[in-house]
C-alpha cells in the first residue's frame, strides 16, 4: 500500500469530530486539508463536480456559531455519489445528456448537513449505477486507492476511492446489487448497506427503485454506524421508506452463530489466494468465539440470477427509456446493452419471477432461524482494469456472486476488510442478516475489523482501539426472552419497535423445562422445575427503557407471564414464563435446549 501521512493526524470521523470539539483542529482546517489531498491525489476521473474550496471553507467557518456537542458530524467533509441530489451540484448519474440541477437536497444529504457535515463534491460512478466494476463512465475510470492496476469497483467507484485514499472520511454510495460492498473490498474500507427503506431514497436517481439503498463508505464500522444513525428514519417524501428503529451498538453476543456455505458451494473462479483469505477470516471468527453453522447457499444463488435474468432489468429501463429513444449514443455501450433488454419483458414474466422470489424469501427466512448472520466473501476475486475492459459483462457478473441476491431477499449487509493478500490485493468479507439487524451487524463487525489490526484504507493509518460502548442507562430494565421474541424470530419486531437493545445471548440455570404451545404465532413456554429435573435453556437478554418495559409487559397475552428467571451464572432477572395450567396439551421440547433448534427442525421436517 502507498505510505503517506502519519497516524497522528485525525483520519476517522470520530477522531476529526473530537479534534474539532477540543479546538485542536478547526473545521476550516479539515476542509482545507481535504482539498490539498485532492490536489495531491490528482485523479481527474474521481470527481464529476467539485465545490469551490473557498465556498466550502466559508461554510466550515460558519459552523463555529453552532453547538458542536449536538452535531455528530461537526465539520466532517463528505462526498456524494453523483446519482444523489445535493444542492449546488448538478446530478448527472455519469451521463452528461441526462444531467439536471436539483432544486433541493436529497433527504440523506439534508440529514448529513443538519448533523454538521460539509458536502464538497459529487463522485464518479458506473453510469446510471449499472455495474460493479467502476469502468463504465464517460468521465473516466477512478484510480483504485490500493493498486493502480485494479478496477476501483462500482458502481460507487469515486465514493469508495475517495475514502480509501483518505480524501474524506465519509462518502455516500448506493447499493442495488452490491455497489456499496464490492468497491469497499477493493479499497480496504468499510461498506455499510442498510436495510431497505432505512435511509430515504428521496432525491436518488433510481437504478431499481424497489431495491435501491443509499449506502455508506467509511474507514471504520463505528464511523459508518454513526453516519447511518444520522440518516436513518422514515420520510414522507419516499413511499419506500420504512420506520425501522436502529438499535445501539452492543458487546459481541455470547453464542454468536454465523452461517457459512456448505462444503463445495463457494465460488472463487480459481483464485486460490481469495479462497485462503476467506478460510483465514472464518478462523478469526472462531477465535472470537463464534460458532460456524453450515447452510445451503444454492437458493441464494438462484435469487441472484433473478436480478439480471428476471424482470428487474425493466426498472433500469424505466429510468432512461426517453434517453434511449432520443439519444441512445449518449449512453455507455455496455449500460445501453444491459438496460435495453428491459423493454422486452412481459407482465406475465414479471409475476412469474415475483412468485419465485417469494418462495426463495421463505427459504431464506428459514435459514436464519438458528443463525444470527451469514459471513460470505464480499466478492470471489478481484480484477484489473485491463481484464474488465476485455471482458466487461462476464467479469462484472462474477463480482456480484455474493451480492446480487441481498436486496431481493430484504437483507442488510456490512462489508469489512479482512486481509491484504500477499500480492497486495485486498480481500473482504460481508455479514448479512434479515432486515432490521443493522445494529447487530455493526456490533459484531466492529470487533472483527479491530481484531484484523489492518491499517485503514490505502494510507497505512493505524486503527485506534475500539471505543468503549455507552454504559447501560439507569432507566433501562433487562428482560429475558426464550422464544418468538428472539432475534430474527416472529415477534422480535415488538422489541425493536420499542427501541429494545440486545445485550447478550446466554442460558438459564439447569432447572427449567421448555414446552411448545399451540399459539399463533408459535411460542414456547418456560417453566421452572425442581433442581435436577430440568435443563439449561438458551435465551437472549434485551434491555428496554422503563416506559417501554411497561408497555411491553402490559401487552403480553395469557398464558405467558413475566416472572424471575435464574441464569446459568447465578444472575436473576425478569423474563418470560408460562402458566402451568396450559401445559397439559403442550409438547415438551426441553431436549432441544432452546426454541431456535426446535423451530429449525420443525422447518426442515
Amino acid at each position: 500500500m502507498r505510505a503517506e501521512m502519519g497516524a497522528e493526524q485525525p483520519e476517522t470521523i470520530a477522531a476529526i469530530v473530537a479534534a474539532h470539539r477540543a479546538g485542536t483542529l478547526t473545521p476550516a482546517q479539515t476542509i482545507a486539508r481535504s482539498y490539498q489531498r485532492i490536489r495531491d491525489h490528482n485523479d481527474p476521473a474521481l470527481f464529476i463536480s467539485l465545490r469551490d474550496e473557498k465556498d466550502a471553507i466559508a461554510e466550515a467557518e460558519k459552523l463555529a456559531a453552532k453547538d458542536a456537542a449536538h452535531l455528530p458530524l461537526y465539520g466532517v467533509p463528505v462526498v456524494v455519489k453523483d446519482n444523489i441530489d445535493a444542492l449546488g451540484f448538478p446530478t448527472t448519474a455519469a451521463c452528461p445528456a441526462f444531467s439536471y440541477t436539483p432544486t433541493h437536497d436529497s433527504t440523506a444529504v439534508l440529514r448529513l448537513r443538519a448533523a454538521g457535515a460539509i458536502i464538497i463534491g459529487k463522485t464518479n460512478l458506473d453510469q446510471f449505477a449499472t455495474g460493479l466494476v467502476g469502468v463504465r463512465s464517460p468521465y473516466g475510470i477512478p484510480r483504485n486507492s490500493i493498486r493502480d492496476d485494479l478496477i476501483p469497483g462500482g458502481s460507487s467507484s469515486g465514493s469508495a476511492t475517495a475514502v480509501g485514499a483518505a480524501l474524506v472520511p465519509l462518502s455516500l454510495g448506493t447499493d442495488t446489487a452490491g455497489s456499496g460492498r464490492v468497491p469497499a473490498m477493493l479499497n480496504n474500507i468499510v461498506g455499510l448497506k442498510p436495510s431497505l427503506g432505512m435511509i430515504s431514497t428521496a432525491g436518488l436517481v433510481p437504478a431499481c427503485r424497489t431495491l435501491d439503498c443509499i449506502s455508506v463508505f467509511a474507514l471504520t464500522v463505528d464511523d459508518a454506524a454513526l453516519a447511518l444513525s444520522v440518516m436513518a428514519g422514515p420520510d414522507q417524501a419516499d413511499p419506500f421508506s420504512r420506520d425501522r428503529p436502529l438499535g445501539p451498538l452492543t458487546p459481541l453476543p455470547a453464542n454468536l452463530r454465523l452461517g457459512v456455505p456448505r462444503n463445495g458451494q463457494l465460488i472463487f473462479f480459481g483464485d486460490k489466494k481469495a479462497e485462503a483469505a476467506y478460510a483465514d477470516a472464518l478462523k478469526r471468527w472462531t477465535s472470537l468465539g463464534a460458532t460456524l453453522v453450515e447452510f445451503d447457499l444454492e437458493p441464494f444463488y438462484e435469487t441472484a440470477r433473478l436480478l439480471y435474468e428476471g424482470p428487474w432489468v425493466a426498472e433500469r429501463y424505466l429510468v432512461i427509456r426517453n434517453l434511449l429513444a432520443s439519444a441512445p449514443d449518449s449512453i455507455h455501450p455496455v449500460t445501453r446493452e444491459i438496460t435495453a433488454a428491459g423493454a422486452r419483458l412481459t407482465a406475465a414474466e414479471t409475476f412469474s419471477a415475483l412468485y419465485r422470489l417469494q418462495g426463495l424469501r421463505r427459504i431464506a427466512e428459514r435459514t436464519f432461524t438458528n443463525i444470527d448472520a451469514l459471513v460470505l466473501p464480499t466478492a470471489p476475486t478481484a480484477y484489473t482494469t485491463a481484464q474488465v475492459l476485455a471482458n466487461p459483462v462476464e467479469l462484472n457478473s462474477r463480482l456480484g456472486t455474493y451480492t446480487n441476491f441481498v436486496n431481493l431477499l430484504d437483507l442488510c449487509g456490512l462489508a469489512l476488510p479482512a486481509e491484504v493478500r500477499s500480492d497486495g490485493i485486498p480481500f473482504g468479507i460481508t455479514l448479512l442478516a434479515p432486515a432490521g439487524r443493522d445494529a447487530l451487524l455493526a456490533s459484531i463487525g466492529r470487533v472483527f475489523h479491530a481484531d484484523t489490526k489492518l491499517t485503514l484504507g490505502a494510507k497505512g493509518v493505524t486503527q485506534a482501539p475500539l471505543a468503549p460502548l455507552p454504559a447501560n442507562s439507569d432507566d433501562e430494565i433487562p428482560i429475558a426472552v426464550v422464544g418468538a421474541h428472539l432475534s430474527g424470530m416472529a415477534l422480535n419486531g415488538e422489541l425493536q419497535a420499542l427501541n429494545g437493545r440486545l445485550v447478550e445471548a446466554t442460558r438459564t440455570a439447569a432447572d427449567y423445562k421448555l414446552y411448545a404451545l399451540g399459539t399463533t404465532p408459535p411460542k414456547p413456554g418456560l417453566l421452572r422445575v425442581e433442581a435436577g429435573k430440568g435443563a439449561s435453556i438458551e435465551l437472549e437478554i434485551w434491555s428496554l427503557s422503563s416506559s417501554a418495559f411497561g408497555k411491553f409487559v402490559n401487552a403480553i397475552p395469557a398464558p405467558m407471564a413475566i416472572g424471575t428467571v435464574r441464569l446459568a451464572d447465578g444472575r436473576s432477572l425478569k423474563g418470560f414464563l408460562v402458566e402451568p395450567e396450559v401445559l397439559g396439551a403442550a409438547r415438551d421440547i426441553t431436549s432441544y435446549g432452546g426454541w431456535r433448534k426446535y423451530m429449525a427442525e420443525k422447518a426442515t421436517g
